[in-house]
């Protein structure tokens, strides 16, 4: 239990600070950076499923499963990119908020599609979130589409992988990134034949982090699979806010983003909404438990 925690901090950490990572290559383009994610997560994620001989996986999937997978990956992207462009362009209090909202939209769309049911006390919850973003989007003047692009897509992309038969991680992480690989590497290649490529050509500490950007993605995910091996599912649901949390702080505190009062009372509402959400689960967890146990 202890491990299996110290492995989940260590994850939503590294995604915590994962934007300080992306402001250390500002230099180079949002969408150059987001291609050399692809190609070195792939190199990597290619070296893990050859130690772990999970390559039968893989050549066991369906043809509606790889269909599934570049939808996902295609999903996958336009988060990546997103975050990325937000970050650099100093958005990142933003960005953050689209990972607040996240846990809610998962739940919204488990009613929308999977036709889940939820008790008033969720509703509530979903409510209050809903009323903060309109409270922003009202008084700021602007939609808050950073946090609802980042949102949407990875809630969606989560619902695709809940829908998907078991697969491991890395081998569907594997599959999603290689049928977006293509395209990411032929960017690569148009701005290398146009001497516009940042790789080899801005120096050895760019192209070292360039390389990187493969570890910083795998790594997190490496950790966060060892701690769902090892923890609840409600601990992990609690250990999730730690990242969102992390880059509001950063953007605010290291990059000096400013927030404003009107911001700042509609994070604050969705602040309640998920602290009641999260309450709720864990009320429902110990009565889960502790029903059998009366019984």
């Amino acid at each position: 239990m202890k491990r299996g925690i110290a492995f989940g901090v260590g994850a939503y950490v590294l995604w915590g600070i994962l934007p300080i990572f992306w402001k250390a290559i500002e230099s180079v383009g949002s969408f150059e950076i987001l291609a050399h994610r692809i190609v070195w997560s792939m190199v990597l994620l290619t070296g893990i499923i050859g130690i772990r001989r999970s390559w039968a996986q893989i050549r066991r999937l369906k043809a509606s499963s790889v269909v599934r997978l570049l939808v996902a990956g295609g999903l996958l992207t336009v988060n990546w990119a997103t975050y990325i462009w937000a970050v650099n362009n100093g958005h990142i209090v933003e960005a953050s908020l689209g990972y607040f909202i996240n846990p809610l939209l998962n739940v919204a769309l488990g009613v929308i599609v999977l036709r889940e049911r939820l008790d008033a006390t969720q509703w509530t919850a979903i409510g209050v979130a809903a009323a903060g973003v309109a409270y922003m989007t009202i008084t700021v003047g602007t939609v808050p589409w950073i946090a609802l692009v980042l949102a949407t897509s990875f809630a969606t992309y989560a619902l695709l992988k809940k829908q998907m038969v078991a697969l491991g991680p890395f081998e569907s992480l594997t599959v999603e990134i290689a049928l977006v690989l293509v395209p990411a590497f032929a960017f690569l290649l148009v701005l290398s034949a146009k001497g516009e490529g940042s790789f080899g050509s801005a120096g050895p500490r760019i192209t070292l982090l360039l390389i990187l950007t493969g570890l910083a993605t795998a790594l997190p995910l490496l950790l966060f699979g060892a701690a769902a091996t090892r923890i609840p599912l409600s601990t992990i649901g609690l250990l999730q806010y730690i990242a969102p949390s992390m880059q509001f702080l950063i953007g605010v505190f290291v990059y000096g983003e400013i927030v404003g009062r009107d911001r700042l009372v509609g994070f604050v509402l969705v602040w309640i909404a998920l602290a009641i959400y999260t309450i709720s689960g864990l009320f429902r967890r110990r009565r889960t438990i502790t029903q059998p146990l009366a019984a």
